[in-house]
């Protein structure tokens, strides 16, 4: 069963950047799985932020991360990347990786088996 285990979450101010890992401490995160990263802010919904795609790689952003946002995969590091420049007070937020094998809907939390515990992003305006 995959494990997941997020890091690099800290405060940053605005106009920073961070970079966040997912890690597999059991389980490989290669090309069988699709990888996203969805954050829940203070009292709002868990949003879907981007999701990089089983076996092809391909990529997906929600609106108001594109442009500022990558995704990758480093199958040698068995490890998920999301790199966040131009971060804003509204990129607050726990940010936590998820996977599944197939998603037809890739920025849909439900859709997805495996979750790790969350790391906090805060950007400090």
């Amino acid at each position: 069963q995959l494990q997941l285990v997020e890091s690099g979450g800290e405060l940053v101010q605005a106009g920073g950047s961070l970079r966040l890992s997912c890690a597999a401490s059991r389980g490989d995160l290669d090309y069988t799985y699709a990888i996203a990263w969805f954050r829940q802010a203070p009292g709002k919904e868990r949003e879907g932020v981007s999701c990089i795609s089983s076996r092809t790689d391909i990529t997906y952003y929600t609106d108001s991360v594109k442009g500022r946002f990558t995704i990758s995969r480093d199958k040698l590091k068995n490890t998920v990347y999301l790199q966040m420049n131009r971060l804003n007070p509204e990129d607050t937020a726990v940010y936590y990786c998820a996977a599944a094998p197939l998603v037809s809907r890739p920025l849909v939390a439900n859709l997805y088996d495996y979750w790790g515990q969350g790391t906090q992003v805060t950007v400090s305006s």
